[in-house]
């Protein structure tokens, strides 16, 4: 338990503080840049700071569902989710960067409350742990879905990278119903919808 406390101690500064280093290849790396004003900049740098943000808040959550789930099986399934959201945190982080953004200052904030409200959602049971896995990944891919709308067309780049995520969020999704994820009560969901926004307002200009 010691060693777990400790492994988890030194992801989160690393989630928080250090760059993340992605596995995969960047999507859309060997696109041309595409020509925008300064305003199309701030608005694509500030949707990707959101990302990167969701991407903060979820190594957090899985991590704390992972410290409270006794199920192999979903501590496995939250570690590969884990790897594929490092991947969007660096994906997210290298596009913020080519636009001259900046990451949210209150990184640690999110990090921290997010990873609270994983250890009690695994502490409900490992089939409410998946079902709020599952719900948080929909939630996800509806948020990219209103990402992608407002992008400008043009920037293929940041398409490419909010496409594979979607992509990405919806097969942790279909992995979490196939471990026997419950479907969470509407207010509970209801609740997640406007803790997600109200961090996504915010993050999008801090």
């Amino acid at each position: 338990m010691i060693e777990q406390i400790i492994l988890g101690f030194d992801r989160a500064l690393r989630t928080v503080f250090a760059p993340a280093h992605p596995v995969r290849a960047l999507p859309g790396d060997g696109l041309p840049e595409a020509e925008l004003d300064e305003a199309q900049k701030r608005h694509v740098a500030a949707l990707m700071r959101v990302n990167h943000c969701g991407e903060v808040c979820a190594q957090a959550l899985y991590q704390g569902q992972a410290l409270t789930s006794r199920d192999p099986a979903i501590r496995a399934a939250l570690a590969r989710a884990s790897d594929e959201e490092t991947d969007h945190l660096a994906w997210t982080e290298r596009r913020i960067e080519e636009l001259g953004g900046r990451k949210s200052v209150l990184n640690p904030l999110w990090y921290g409350g997010a990873l609270a409200i994983g250890i009690a959602a695994g502490g409900f049971g490992e089939r409410w742990n998946l079902g709020f896995l599952a719900e948080t990944e929909r939630q996800v891919e509806a948020h990219l879905d209103g990402h992608i709308a407002a992008l400008p067309p043009g920037d293929r780049k940041s398409h490419a990278i909010v496409g594979q995520m979607k992509q990405d969020e919806a097969g942790h999704a279909e992995t979490a119903v196939r471990l026997g994820a419950s479907e969470l009560p509407l207010p509970v969901r209801l609740a997640m919808k406007l803790a997600a926004k109200l961090m996504t307002s915010v993050a999008y200009r801090l």
